[in-house]
């Protein structure tokens, strides 16, 4: 059987890769703990479940591709609220999960001549999938602590960025939890715009912060030209299975997308729909979840002498070899974490940024993380 050569290049996912290292290791504790996936394990507001069941009528219907104008005006009204940015709802696509947007880019915006992505280092997978799927080069930007882990913009060369049909960036970032500066966003739109390419910010953590609210980048543009922004209800309203999410920001790219998602991808449901724009419109279960991260922090600060980061519920944290205390932790303590390397890659000039960490992911209820960072802490 043969495959297409760009499917055979995509490397294996992170979770079956930690499967296969920890594959044969009996642990020794009695209790365990998961921190390995990042999804929310609190419970979604009540009314989700009311909203899906009022509507459920409509799952007889197909749904509209582009949306349906409820979905796509709480959008915009949520747009208005959080980020002071008005985009029209037509400049508004849903997101059967963020993913699919952040994988299905690269197919509208690599060509001949623009076939470089760059991504961030340690990144989401979907974005060095896309790049790859495409025949592009994906091309790391590395960013550990040397840079603020955020990747220096300022090292790109012109020869790169000439060739750049993509740009992702993703604040806060996954898996170190820095959130980019007006500034920041300001400069990489400027490249994107004079070099011609289209920067993808995914903010899928904007509503988990620590102090301050995040700078989204649709504030900082006076028009949407070359950028999109990715957003999605999985970690804003703890409802990773609703599978929603939104991609909004330069028109021409969302008429292509929709065009492509027309054949290829998949459409939300209408209940589903109208749950998530009821979702998009309640502002105060967003507050109290993430209300729930801030003990989480405070014992992983207490615990583990770590600083919290800007946003997202992630701990990034440094160890002498990522795949080595991974298993450690499995065997003698019962809890599971990735590996830092399996987030990230080499580049031409700098080793994999995630050798010497571990990703923690602070998604469980108090009392499990309190046990889980303490047995962190008796073994690191």
């Amino acid at each position: 059987m043969q495959f297409n050569p760009s499917h055979a290049a995509l490397p294996d996912y992170p979770f079956p890769r930690l499967r296969a290292l920890l594959s044969g290791i009996e642990t020794r504790a009695q209790t365990t703990f998961d921190l390995t996936i990042g999804a929310p394990k609190q419970p979604p507001p009540a009314f989700l479940a009311d909203v899906l069941q009022q509507n459920a009528a409509d799952y007889g219907r197909y749904p509209p591709i582009a949306g349906t104008p409820d979905f796509k005006a709480a959008v915009a009204e949520w747009l208005v609220v959080r980020f002071k940015a008005e985009v029209a709802p037509a400049h508004i696509l849903p997101l059967v999960g963020t993913r699919e947007g952040l994988y299905m880019l690269a197919h509208i915006l690599v060509r001949p001549g623009r076939d470089k992505v760059l991504l961030p280092n340690p990144f989401y997978p979907a974005y060095s999938a896309a790049a790859l799927t495409m025949n592009a080069e994906p091309v790391a930007m590395t960013a550990d602590h040397s840079t603020g882990f955020l990747p220096d913009l300022t090292a790109l060369s012109p020869a790169v960025l000439n060739r750049t049909a993509l740009m992702f960036l993703c604040s806060p970032s996954n898996p170190q939890g820095a959130a980019a500066s007006r500034d920041y966003l300001k400069y990489a739109l400027e490249l994107a715009r004079r070099y011609g390419f289209v920067l993808a910010v995914d903010e899928c953590y904007a509503e988990i912060w620590t102090q301050t609210a995040p700078v989204g980048a649709l504030e900082i543009a006076s028009d949407f030209d070359n950028l999109v922004v990715l957003h999605s209800l999985s970690k804003r309203s703890n409802a990773p299975g609703l599978r929603s999410g939104f991609i909004a920001g330069d028109a021409r790219v969302i008429a292509a997308f929709e065009k492509l998602r027309s054949y290829g991808g998949p459409t939300m449901p209408l209940p589903v729909q109208a749950a998530s724009a009821a979702l998009w419109r309640d502002q105060d279960h967003v507050a109290q979840a993430r209300a729930l991260y801030a003990p989480k922090f405070a014992l992983a600060e207490q615990l583990l002498g770590i600083k919290r980061p800007d946003g997202g519920f992630f701990l990034w944290l440094p160890v002498k070899n990522a795949e080595k205390t991974t298993q450690m932790l499995w065997k003698q303590h019962g809890v599971r974490v990735l590996p830092g390397p399996y987030l990230a890659s080499e580049s031409e000039k700098s080793q994999n940024p995630g050798t010497d960490y571990i990703r923690v992911a602070l998604v469980d209820g108090l009392e499990d993380t309190r046990a889980a960072l303490t047995q962190l802490a008796s073994a690191l």
